[in-house]
C-alpha cells in the first residue's frame, strides 16, 4: 500500500510522526507533502531529528497568502504529486488549509482519502477552522473520529447515509504525548529557567482573542490579576507579543520565550493549571492530569467541558479569575478513557490496511 500525507503546520508533524512509525512497523509505503503551510524556523533539522518525524519528501512552500489563494495554489500542488505518484490513498490531518486543499486535490481525481481528527465541531462557523474541518469529512472516504461525541456529530448530520467509513480510533495526539513525555523527562532545561515552584501554564494566540482589542485587554487584566494570587508563566508568540505592545497593554506575568514541544510537555507536567486558547493544549493538559480554563466561546474537545476538566470562560475577567482559582483546587479523576489509551496509531494503520486489502 502507497499513502501520500498532507501536512502543514507543526502539531500536523507531530500527529504524523505517530502514524509515519506505525506506518514503517506495518511495511506501508508513506510519502509526506509539507505544503509550507505555517512558515516556520523551528521547523529544522534539529526539530525532526530530535522528534524522531520523517522528513517531508516535498515541500510547496505555499504561506503568507489569504485563504482562497493559499488553498487554492496548495491544490494545484498536490494534484500535481498526485497524478505523479498515483497513491492509494490520501491523509490527511485536522482542520487547516492544508487539510482541505489535500482532500479536494484527492478528491477530484478520485483517490480516497481518509481523514483524521475527523467529526470534530466547534459548531462556530465563523471560524475557518470549522468550515474546512466540515467541509472535509463530507468528501472523505475514511473518517478516523477521535473520541465518540466526534462520532456522534457526523451521526446527527447524516453520515449513516453517505458512502462514508467511520471509525473511532482514539486521538493520535495522546500518542505523541505518551511518547515524547519520556523523551522528555531526561532534560529539564526549560524549569531551570522558571523562578517559580507553583505556577499556572498560559498560552494565548487565538485571533479571536488577539485581534478584538476589547477581549485581549480584559484577558491580559484577568491575568495579571490571577498572576497576584499565583504566578502565571506563559510562552508568548512573537505574533501576539507584537499586538500587546501596540495596544499599550502592560503585562505583569511572566513571560518567555516560545518553547518546543519537549519544552511545553516540561512545563505541562510542572505546573498546577493550564489556562489557554489553544485547541491542543486542551487535551494535553487532560493528557498530563492538569485542569483547564480555555479562553474561548466553544470548544471542539466538549467532553472536556462536560466531564469537568476543562471550563470555558470567553473573555470575561471575571469569570477568569474566578474559574482559574476554582479549578486550581479542584480534584479530578484522569482516569476516565475519552480519547483512548494511546494506541490509536496502531488502531488507524490496522484499520487503513484492512480496508485497502478488503476494498
Amino acid at each position: 500500500m502507497k499513502v501520500i500525507t498532507v501536512v502543514g503546520a507543526r502539531p500536523q508533524f507531530v500527529k504524523a510522526a505517530v502514524i509515519s512509525r506505525a506506518f514503517k512497523k506495518a511495511g506501508v509505503e508513506e510519502k509526506i507533502i509539507h505544503t509550507g503551510q505555517h512558515f516556520d524556523h523551528g521547523m529544522s533539522d534539529v526539530f525532526f531529528d530530535e522528534m524522531e518525524i520523517p522528513k517531508p519528501h516535498f515541500n510547496l512552500g505555499i504561506n503568507s497568502m489569504g485563504h482562497g489563494g493559499m488553498t487554492g495554489a496548495m491544490l494545484a500542488g498536490i494534484e500535481e504529486i498526485l497524478l505523479i505518484e498515483k497513491p492509494d490513498a490520501v491523509l490527511v490531518y485536522g482542520d487547516t488549509n492544508s487539510t482541505l486543499a489535500g482532500a479536494l486535490a484527492a478528491k477530484k481525481i478520485h483517490i480516497p482519502i481518509a481523514h483524521i481528527e475527523a467529526g470534530l465541531r466547534s459548531f462556530n462557523m465563523d471560524m475557518p477552522e470549522e468550515v474546512n474541518r466540515i467541509l472535509t469529512d463530507r468528501i472523505s472516504t475514511i473518517l478516523y473520529a477521535p473520541t465518540q461525541t466526534a462520532v456522534d456529530n457526523l451521526a446527527k448530520e447524516g453520515y449513516a447515509n453517505f458512502n462514508t467509513v467511520i471509525e473511532n480510533a482514539g486521538d493520535v495526539m495522546q500518542d505523541a504525548a505518551y511518547f515524547y513525555a519520556e523523551k522528555a523527562s531526561s532534560e529539564n532545561g526549560i524549569l531551570e529557567n522558571i523562578q517559580h515552584k507553583q505556577f499556572v501554564l498560559c498560552t494565548l494566540h487565538r485571533a479571536e482573542n488577539t485581534d478584538d482589542a476589547n477581549r485581549l485587554k480584559n484577558l491580559v487584566d484577568g491575568l495579571n490579576e490571577l498572576h497576584k494570587i499565583i504566578p502565571v508563566v506563559l510562552p508568548l508568540h512573537p505574533r501576539t507579543a507584537k499586538i500587546i505592545a501596540a495596544s499599550g497593554l502592560i503585562t505583569e506575568f511572566t513571560i518567555i520565550e516560545p518553547v518546543g514541544y519537549f519544552d511545553m510537555i516540561r512545563l505541562l507536567e510542572a505546573c498546577s493549571l493550564v489556562i489557554t486558547d489553544s485547541g491542543g493544549l486542551q487535551k494535553e493538559a487532560f493528557f498530563f492530569k492538569k485542569n483547564c480554563v480555555t479562553m474561548r466561546n466553544q470548544t471542539e474537545w466538549v467532553e472536556l467541558v462536560e466531564h469537568g476538566y476543562n471550563v470555558l470562560v470567553g473573555a470575561n475577567k471575571q469569570a477568569l479569575l474566578a474559574e482559574a482559582k476554582n479549578m486550581l483546587y479542584k480534584t479530578n479523576d484522569f482516569s476516565k478513557n475519552l480519547y483512548g489509551r494511546g494506541d490509536a496509531g496502531n488502531k488507524i494503520v490496522t484499520h487503513l490496511l484492512n480496508w485497502f486489502n478488503n476494498k
